[in-house]
C-alpha cells in the first residue's frame, strides 16, 4: 500500500470511529509504529485530524460534536487513571453504585471489581462489559436498555422507564464538559436526559472529570455544578476551575498521582 493510500485509510478510519491508535492502525495496516507516526503527523500537519498520546482524534469538537468511545479513551489517559483511581475510594462494600457513560468511568470500573456485595447500574456497554469479564458471585450488575450512541451510551425511552423506578447509594456521571454557566454538560439530548434521571436516582453524585472538561460545553445541561457532592478532577485543573468548584460543589478532589 502506497503512503497516500494507508493516510486515506487512516483518516477514513479516524472519520468513521472517532479516533485511531497506534497499536491497531500497526496491526491492520502491517506497518511499522514508526510508519503509523509518521503518516500521522502528515495528516495533522494538513488539519486532517488531532494528534494524541498512542494515536490520533477526529478534529473540532462542538456543543453537538461526540466523539466515539474509541477516540475519548485515547485522550487524558494518565489523568483518567489517577481520577479513576481516587474515585473508587469512595465505593463501600454493599453498596448500590451507578457508573454512567464515558471513558473515565470506564476507567473506575476496573478500580471497582474487586469490591464485594457490589450492585452496580450503568447505562455503558463497555462499563458493564468490564465486569462481565471479571464476575464476581456477590456482585450484581444491571445494564439498562435502550439506543446506542456514539459514546456506547444506551440511552432513551426504554433507559429512562429502567432508571426511574431504581435508587442508588452514588452516581458517578461522566461529562462532556463542566463550566459555571452551563454547569455539567453531554453533546447528545439524549443522553442528558437518560443521566438526569440516574441524578435523580442517586443520593450523591460525584463527578469524576478530567481538566480538559473545564469551559467545554455540550448542547445539554445534565446538572448544575451546586448539585455535585463530589468533583473528582486531575492536577491540570486551572485555579479558576477549582476556586469555582470548590465553592460550588459540595467537595473538590485532586487525584494524586495526575501530574
Amino acid at each position: 500500500m502506497l503512503a497516500q493510500q494507508r493516510q486515506q485509510a487512516i483518516l477514513e478510519r479516524v472519520r468513521r470511529l472517532g479516533g485511531v491508535r497506534v497499536a491497531d492502525l500497526v496491526r491492520e495496516l502491517g506497518v511499522s509504529d514508526m510508519t503509523i507516526r509518521r503518516d500521522l503527523e502528515v495528516l495533522a500537519e494538513r488539519g486532517l485530524l488531532e494528534k494524541v498520546h498512542g494515536g490520533a482524534t477526529a478534529l473540532g469538537p462542538g456543543s453537538t460534536e461526540e466523539p466515539g468511545f474509541t477516540a475519548k479513551s485515547a485522550r487524558q489517559q494518565q489523568e483518567k487513571e489517577a481520577i479513576a483511581k481516587r474515585a473508587a475510594m469512595l465505593v463501600r462494600p454493599g453498596t448500590a453504585v451507578a457508573l454512567s457513560a464515558g471513558t473515565t468511568t470506564w476507567a473506575l470500573a476496573h478500580h471497582l471489581i474487586g469490591v464485594p456485595e457490589l450492585t452496580v447500574i450503568t447505562n455503558s456497554i463497555p462499563v458493564a462489559e468490564v465486569f462481565h469479564r471479571n464476575p464476581r458471585a456477590d456482585r450484581t450488575v444491571v445494564l439498562t436498555g435502550g439506543v446506542r450512541t456514539p459514546s456506547d451510551a444506551l440511552v432513551g425511552p426504554v433507559a429512562v422507564a429502567a432508571i426511574r423506578r431504581l435508587h442508588v447509594d452514588t452516581l458517578f456521571l461522566g461529562v462532556h464538559g463542566m463550566s459555571v454557566r452551563a454547569g455539567f454538560t453531554t453533546p447528545n439530548l439524549l443522553e442528558s436526559e437518560t443521566d438526569r434521571e440516574l441524578v435523580a436516582a442517586a443520593s450523591r453524585l460525584v463527578v469524576p472529570a478530567d481538566h480538559t472538561k473545564w469551559n467545554t460545553v455540550g448542547i445539554s445541561t445534565i446538572a448544575e455544578l451546586d448539585e455535585a457532592d463530589v468533583v473528582v478532577s486531575d492536577a491540570g485543573l486551572p485555579e479558576e476551575a477549582r476556586t469555582e468548584l470548590a465553592e460550588r460543589a459540595g467537595e473538590l478532589i485532586i487525584a494524586e498521582g495526575s501530574s
